[in-house]
């Protein structure tokens, strides 16, 4: 369950209100409905897509099929979803099919087994990079279209690539990485008791990856992994130095680990655009808590930032565009506790007076909303407006799951799906393992 503090009511939905959330709203039923979104993408350097719940088939179907086109119809040229870099930059390896790649899209995806294994080990994203694949195939490899990992979890898989990378040469960068892992050996390669060790002594392993990306940085470039040599590695050891302040910062406070690995996820989101050129345009896929500006949430009340905001406040909210996803009713993939064994769940009608609740008002059909500024005082009020995380219990979802949102500045446009499924894992859900759930903010997005 999603910590908030708002009520379980809301504010009166009105005749008005409805009136103009029908004006707005543009019929999505096939790709070709996708023209005004497109339209207000514009030339636009990235485009942030959401969702609702890490869990639901039609949030991946729909931000596969605005991705197509974007890269088809407006030369973007990568994806960067969050996840981590190591397993991701496998599945770039495959899509870009460089040698020693997986063979075939299944197998790229068999290196997501780390809970929660079905956010992109699933049939959804399978498609998804299958066409990638195609795509890609005879095109020159300064064309080819990526996929990468924007969060900040890898941190002993990070430390273990760099190891691989730097074994043969590089003396200095390799007794870095040694010093790196010993230091975090006795804890192990448990992040959770590696933040609850820093609490009771002093010692900690920051000096250690900090001197690792130090020394990497200093690496005279060299093609040891695919095509992007020695910018795998620095991003590896950028993760390994973010991840390790951000299991520090966890056990202190919800907000500053918030913004540790929202800020590494705009940090690397740069990065990208930058290896790839003056010319590159990203679409990002991330749940809704990071791609929707968190100032006009509740979250900006606990100091924290997110991705949306932080891309705005980069490249300006006309490069930056960011599009929401949510639904009124449905079925999700989610777990009842963190390392628990996923369950297909129920996701209830929205709460009342929440955004799902009037968008179903307004109309029991999937549509388009495309925000122009400035909106009218009826829809920039407060409302909730639901965020299912990995972990998600239904019996408490009158109570909790809700985001105070002004949902017509949290986002550039918004994809309302009446009534959704589940997606579809490619891995049968293992036993529980009952370990405790990181504290991330909010839980499991």
């Amino acid at each position: 369950m999603v910590r908030r503090r708002s009520s379980s009511t809301e504010a009166p939905v009105t005749d008005e209100l409805l009136a103009e959330v029908r004006d707005l709203s543009r019929p999505l039923r096939s790709p070709a409905d996708l023209d005004p979104l497109l339209d207000r993408v514009g030339n636009a350097r990235v485009v942030l897509l959401g969702e609702a719940s890490h869990g639901t088939h039609e949030y991946y179907t729909w931000r596969t099929a605005i991705t197509r086109r974007l890269v088809e119809e407006k030369g973007f040229g990568f994806v960067a979803v969050e996840g981590d870099w190591p397993d991701c930059y496998r599945v770039n390896r495959f899509v870009k099919d460089y040698p020693g790649a997986a063979a075939d899209a299944h197998e790229a995806l068999e290196t997501f087994r780390r809970w929660p294994t079905w956010m992109w080990a699933n049939e959804e994203v399978l498609d998804l990079v299958t066409w990638m694949r195609g795509h890609n195939d005879g095109l020159p490899e300064g064309r080819k279209v990526g996929f990468y990992g924007l969060d900040v979890y890898s941190l002993w898989d990070s430390l273990h690539e760099i190891l691989g990378y730097v074994r043969k040469h590089d003396g200095a960068a390799f007794d870095a990485a040694r010093r790196a892992l010993r230091c975090f050996e006795p804890y192990g390669e448990d992040a959770q008791e590696y933040a609850r060790a820093t609490v009771l002594v002093p010692h900690t392993c920051r000096d250690e990856v900090v001197s690792l990306l130090r020394q990497v940085k200093a690496l005279e470039p060299a093609d040891r992994d695919g095509a992007d040599g020695k910018f795998v590695a620095e991003q590896n050891a950028l993760v390994a130095r973010n991840a390790e302040a951000y299991y520090r910062a966890m056990v202190r406070s919800d907000s500053s680990s918030w913004n540790v690995r929202d800020r590494h996820m705009a940090e690397t989101l740069d990065r990208l655009l930058e290896h790839h050129g003056p010319n590159a345009r990203a679409v990002v896929w991330e749940h809704n808590t990071h791609i929707g500006d968190a100032r006009f949430t509740d979250m900006a009340d606990d100091g924290m930032v997110n991705l949306g905001q932080l891309a705005r406040d980069r490249y300006g909210e006309v490069e930056a565009v960011l599009v929401g996803f949510g639904s009124y009713r449905g079925r999700v993939i989610a777990g009842q506790a963190w390392d628990e064994p996923w369950q297909e769940m129920r996701v209830p009608p929205g709460r009342e007076g929440s955004w799902e609740d009037v968008l179903h008002q307004a109309g029991a059909d999937d549509r388009l909303l495309i925000f122009t500024r400035p909106a009218s005082a009826e829809l920039s009020n407060w409302r909730g407006h639901r965020a299912i995380g990995v972990v998600y219990r239904p019996q408490f979802e009158r109570y909790g799951n809700y985001v105070p949102t002004v949902l017509p500045r949290r986002y550039d446009a918004f994809a309302y799906l009446d009534q959704t499924t589940a997606v579809r894992p490619l891995f049968a859900a293992p036993e529980a393992a009952h370990e405790d759930a990181p504290e991330t903010y909010p839980s499991g997005v």
